[in-house]
């Protein structure tokens, strides 16, 4: 069995590793968070690892896996390379790989230098809670990018948890990255949006609960049955686009940023509703 160190154990890292960890897959070996305590915590969230306090005191493994933020990525690369530079215990072409969306692998440039294989993998997967994602996990579309040694095993690591593996090109991570914001991130935000517009127009604070119970539920279900395209409602796929200009304008006159999302998504509305060829 390989053996597998965590650099970053948030949900995202624990999730991964207590699955591989369970299937067999890897041994979770060394784990090093931001605190001492929160280490600890991963590796008893885990279920297996040893927490440690610096990248220095990290054990050489078969597979690097950094789940840290993409902002402490760098800091993380850089220092992993010096700590190994000159290491006898390297383990030979070790594969290292982040957990980023919207990164490619050429940040783990470093890393490349030592004789390791690097790559990126991104689950397409909202992590709210260890728990919850790792009930979901089975069957989630997985993004790897990078060495092809290194996707490889990353392929069918992934693959024996359930994920379902497919190759992105490097230059299009970006794209695909904010393809994942747009169907999963921004939700929250025109519910935000809506709701407080419903409580500015007076709707009973008590009947919101229930409009967006509704409401998402219903509109899940269409645009999984339907598909966007058929799931689309309202104006714009009336092409009614005097009454989207009129609510435009009330929009912008209530909150000018959500004026601004207003004018732009009914763009892309009336796109997908065939007013307007995209």
């Amino acid at each position: 069995m390989k053996i597998l160190n965590l650099v970053g154990a948030g949900r995202v890292g624990q999730t991964l590793a207590r699955l591989w960890q369970q299937q067999g897959t890897f041994a979770v070996q060394d784990v090093l968070t931001s605190t001492p305590a929160s280490a600890q915590a991963a590796c008893a969230a885990i279920g297996a690892g040893h927490p440690v306090e610096t990248l220095q005191a990290m054990r050489p493994a078969d597979v690097w896996m950094l789940a840290v933020p993409d902002t402490a990525l760098p800091q993380v690369v850089q220092g992993l390379s010096t700590a190994f530079a000159e290491s006898s215990a390297l383990i030979e072409q070790s594969v290292a790989f982040h957990c980023s969306g919207a990164l490619d692998s050429a940040l783990l440039a470093p890393l490349v230098t030592l004789g390791w294989q690097t790559a990126s993998a991104h689950c397409i997967l909202s992590f709210a809670s260890v728990e919850a994602a790792v009930a979901q996990f089975p069957g989630t579309a997985c993004a790897l990018e990078g060495n092809t040694r290194a996707c490889g095993l990353l392929r069918a690591a992934y693959t024996d948890i359930g994920a379902r593996c497919f190759s992105v090109a490097s230059e299009q991570k970006l794209l695909y990255h904010a393809a994942a914001v747009f169907a999963t991130n921004f939700l929250p935000v025109l519910q935000s949006v809506a709701e407080d517009a419903w409580r500015s127009a007076g709707v009973p604070a008590e009947l919101i609960p229930d409009l967006r119970a509704s409401l998402l539920a219903h509109a899940v279900h269409n645009i999984t049955t339907l598909g966007p395209a058929a799931a689309l409602t309202g104006p714009a796929a009336r092409g009614d686009t005097a009454a989207i200009a009129r609510q435009a304008l009330a929009v912008t006159a209530w909150n000018p940023e959500a004026g601004a999302a207003y004018d732009a998504l009914s763009v892309l509305a009336l796109r997908l509703a065939g007013q307007q060829k995209i």
